[in-house]
């Protein structure tokens, strides 16, 4: 099936002069006629003011406009930063004619700055110039939003519910300061479904507690973490329920995870992408806390960044995470390779392991650790030299 744009939205990634780079660095997705919007975001107690915009505006069953700058957070700014996210709302609706609570506002980079408005002038006014429903203006738009980000991250899927053909487009940025819930990330995905606000907000929710909440990097809840959904339901038909909608939720969650797994896959230095899948717990929660103890264990990184086999590492990585479980129950295995079995370990060629690590950029962990029904898949990065270079020159 072809792989079109969602109708109804229209995209720009305009440089504006925020990043020190001199890269691209604002972005504008449109939706003329209107979009359902839905959000989810930080839940960090010190977030930033698009965070505070955005948390007020969705759901919503009109949107026209989500305006995204990089290089700047707009965090921990005080009553001047939500002055600057309305002033930014404002201008960039200003552009397409329509009101501030119209648009959603998004923002990224350095914390503790103060918001150039009149660059973002600039941008609101380059990038309504070059909007356009081409795939080149949706890849524009994502190479606008990244930071330390080594490629643009984006998705697009179609689909087919009864006889409507169904498209789904995300894009995303993030590869440091990555723990959710959520992480430093930012997302947004854009489809021409036909939902309620109310569902929409359902689906998002559900789709993001299966992927960017099962991401991490090191474990840091960043301030501005906001994921979006527009649906310009330009696919036409009634609003999606039952059975329908839960296939697009379906799709939906499997956009989200495809993003997802990018981010952790850019990890700042990262050489592995490390797919953690725990099973046998006593529920899904339980699962997710041990998966996401062991993604953020330095020691666990740091082996898997040496390709070494340190299944000791793992296991009691398990073990302090805090759900309860039965040690003599636990199997453990690593690319495939059964390390660990019923509480002891096993004779393994260590050089075929490790040499599995070497020669290969993905890294799979098994951990079962009994025979309940919960079950988590976490992904994660390694802990490399290159990723402390890059956070010890990063300004802050």
């Amino acid at each position: 099936m072809s792989q079109e744009l969602p109708r109804g939205f229209e995209y720009a990634g305009v440089r504006c002069g925020i990043k020190r780079t001199g890269k691209d660095d604002f972005a504008m997705i449109v939706a003329r006629d209107g979009a359902v919007a839905a959000g989810v975001y930080t839940q960090n107690l010190v977030f930033a003011a698009p965070v505070d915009w955005d948390r007020r505006h969705t759901p919503s069953a009109d949107v026209r406009v989500v305006a995204i700058n990089s290089g700047n957070a707009n965090a921990c700014t005080g009553q001047r930063g939500l002055d600057d996210a309305y002033a930014m709302a404002r201008l960039a609706a200003d552009t397409i004619g329509a009101r501030p609570e119209q648009c959603l506002i998004m923002s990224t980079g350095i914390i503790g700055e103060f918001l150039p408005i009149d660059r973002i002038a600039e941008g609101t006014r380059l990038a309504a110039m070059q909007l356009g429903s081409a795939q080149e203006n949706f890849l524009a738009a994502a190479r606008a939003i990244m930071t330390t980000d080594s490629f643009p991250k984006h998705v697009q899927r179609s689909f087919t519910v009864g006889e409507q053909e169904i498209s789904i487009a995300g894009m995303a940025k993030g590869a440091g300061m990555i723990g959710p819930r959520m992480a430093t990330m930012l997302a947004v995905i854009t489809s021409d479904a036909r939902l309620t606000p109310a569902d929409a907000q359902d689906a998002l929710l559900s789709a993001v507690e299966l992927s960017f909440n099962c991401i991490s990097v090191e474990g840091h809840m960043s301030t501005n973490d906001t994921v979006l959904l527009l649906a310009s339901g330009q696919a036409g038909g009634e609003p999606m329920t039952g059975r329908r909608l839960a296939e697009f939720t379906e799709c939906l969650a499997d956009t989200c995870a495809q993003l997802a797994k990018m981010i952790p896959n850019d990890g700042e230095g990262a050489t592995h992408l490390v797919e953690i899948d725990v099973r046998g717990t006593a529920s899904n929660e339980d699962a997710r806390r041990i998966a996401k103890t062991i993604a953020e264990s330095a020691l666990v990184k740091t082996a898997i960044c040496g390709a070494d086999p340190n299944w000791g590492r793992i296991v009691s990585a398990a073990g302090y995470a805090g759900p309860k479980f039965d040690p003599q129950q636990v199997h453990l295995l690593l690319n495939g390779f059964r390390l660990y079995e019923r509480g002891v370990p096993l004779r393994f060629d260590a050089a075929a392991v490790s040499e599995s690590m070497k020669s290969q950029r993905d890294t799979r962990i098994e951990l079962h650790v009994g025979d309940g029904p919960g079950h988590c898949r976490f992904w994660t990065s390694d802990l490399t030299h290159e990723y402390i270079r890059i956070n010890a020159d990063y300004h802050t």
